[in-house]
């Protein structure tokens, strides 16, 4: 067992939820980024893997602490880390 989509969509799912909390649309976020709106979408939906530069890039655009939103990710994502590790 790998990292496979339904793990990327939980990324997406955490950057989603902050970018609501900061009041940003998908559309505003994708200006601000310098990319189309369905590049935003693709990531949220899981459809496209954030690497960790991405992930510091989207979250200064949004204007808040990466800390916390990497912390809620690594939470929902603690089950996946240990399945993975027991498959090696």
């Amino acid at each position: 067992m790998w990292i496979g989509p339904k793990d990327h969509k939980l990324v997406g799912a955490c950057l989603e939820a902050a970018r609501k909390e900061a009041g940003v649309t998908q559309a505003e976020l994708a200006r601000r980024l310098g990319k189309p709106q369905s590049f935003v979408s693709a990531y949220e939906t899981g459809q496209r893997r954030v690497d960790l530069l991405e992930f510091l890039v989207i979250a200064a655009a949004l204007g808040i602490d990466a800390g916390p939103v990497f912390a809620r990710i690594a939470e929902s994502a603690a089950d996946t880390v240990k399945e993975a590790l027991r498959s090696h």
